[in-house]
């Protein structure tokens, strides 16, 4: 096969996915204590070898691992984890766990892919608003959230789905960096991600595929990303969000549903993209802002500090990386919750390093402890 550029697919599981109940130390004994009504019993996982398990909604994901083509995170986060929701997703998204950042990494790699903006397709979000994880001053970024009728901050004819737009990303924002900075931003890249609306409308024109996705919208959404990446229209980042994952109540029928949802719709963007010989060049990182505390509440489990993320493709070497979290109480983080083993932005280095081929120091401000889950690194 000829070179293509590498590209990275980041899928954000919003809310704080439990990565206790998604990969489970399933022979231990304090798992079980700890979680009465939401853990699993050894009966109803899938093993993946003494210590550990795959819920059994994860099947797909399962295979891609017996394969090789996953390489599991344990233990990710950062020292001293806020359980805000927008705190936490604040610094997963600009590297800064301790000032207020105003750059989104992804939007640093952006401009260093692109620094004379000549591509307003470099960068995608798949969903309502913008990632602050794309959000860089002058880095021109594509929002899309339907790609048939595509419009979402990008076309003026559709100016109430517009105005919509640019009030999330305004609520998203404002309280961080304030309203000046989110206008600046909005005015200087709004006009330009025009510029490439009409050459993303021909993507789903020229899409063919054997392959069913579901109906829910991280499904959606990976299909959208497929449609687009098999259009060759030079994109380099693409990135979409899988709600739902703050599961404080009611966590066992709903954390299963999404488990299916997001496993299956994994499986399904990878065999199109196998279908039409465009998965070498692609590498996903599925992450997600902390984990569940140790103990479950009445029905559910509540915010904690260490989690997991994923990292897929045909040129991951599949396994597991880093350490799982102990789960002795003298070693819980805030008395209550998984300690992380491995820093974030290592991972982040990672991916920048060994598969985009780029100096991450810049963009995630810092040097950290990398991991080695690619077969060869750019």
């Amino acid at each position: 096969m000829a070179y293509r550029d590498p590209v990275l697919v980041v899928v954000e599981l919003k809310g704080g996915n439990d990565f206790m109940n998604t990969i489970i130390p399933y022979t231990n004994g304090i798992y079980h204590d700890c979680r009465p009504i939401v853990g699993l019993r050894e009966d109803e996982v899938l093993p993946m070898n003494d210590t550990l398990a795959w819920h059994p909604n994860t099947v797909p994901l399962k295979e891609m691992f017996e394969q090789g083509d996953m390489a599991i995170v344990q233990g990710i986060g950062y020292p001293d984890s806020s359980r805000s929701h927008f705190r936490a997703m604040d610094v997963w998204h600009t590297c800064e766990p301790i000032d207020i950042g105003t750059e989104g990494w992804l939007g640093r790699v952006v401009r260093d892919l692109d620094p004379k903006g000549e591509n307003v397709l470099t960068g995608i979000n798949f969903g309502k608003g913008l990632s602050r994880a794309l959000a860089v001053s002058g880095v021109p970024v594509t929002s899309v959230d339907d790609l048939d009728n595509y419009g979402l901050m990008t076309s003026i004819a559709e100016d109430p789905k517009r105005m919509q737009a640019i009030e999330i990303f305004k609520t998203m924002y404002k309280p961080a960096i304030g309203t000046g900075v989110v206008m600046d931003y909005l005015s200087q890249t709004g006009l330009d991600v025009i510029r490439g609306s009409d050459e993303l409308k021909k993507a789903p024109a020229m899409y063919q595929s054997d392959v069913e996705y579901g109906s829910n919208s991280i499904a959606k959404a990976l299909r959208d990303v497929a449609r687009v990446h098999l259009a060759g229209l030079g994109t380099r980042i693409f990135y979409t969000q899988h709600g739902g994952y703050d599961h404080h109540a009611n966590e066992m029928p709903s954390h299963p549903k999404l488990l299916t949802e997001l496993s299956e719709a994994i499986r399904d963007f990878f065999q199109d993209l196998r279908n039409h010989n465009a998965s070498e060049e692609i590498a996903m990182l599925v992450f997600s802002e902390f984990g569940r505390r140790m103990r479950d509440n009445a029905s559910g489990t509540d915010h904690g500090t260490g989690g997991g993320a994923f990292i897929i493709g045909d040129g991951v070497n599949g396994g597991l990386y880093a350490e799982y979290p102990s789960l002795d109480p003298s070693r819980w983080a805030n008395g209550e919750d998984l300690e992380h083993t491995i820093d974030f932005r290592g991972i982040y280095a990672t991916l920048l390093e060994q598969w985009m081929g780029m100096d991450a120091t810049p963009i995630v401000d810092g040097t950290f402890e990398q991991i080695q889950p690619f077969k060869e690194a750019v």
